[in-house]
């Protein structure tokens, strides 16, 4: 197995972060998400209507 970030090869054996490497690939990974530079495939969402999440005062 390959490390999806940095292509190095993944020992399974007793490793936390599969199918990354190490923790670094596992943050690396995280943070491209919230970079919204992968998205998951599907229709737009319309959030009109939906109740809004209150703040506490």
């Amino acid at each position: 197995m390959q490390c999806p970030t940095c292509n190095k090869p993944v020992k399974s054996e007793d490793n936390a972060f599969l199918p990354f490497c190490s923790e670094r690939c596992k943050l690396i990974d995280l943070g491209a998400w919230f970079d919204e530079k992968y998205s998951v495939p599907g229709n737009p969402v319309d959030l009109e209507g939906e109740p809004q999440a209150e703040e506490n005062e």
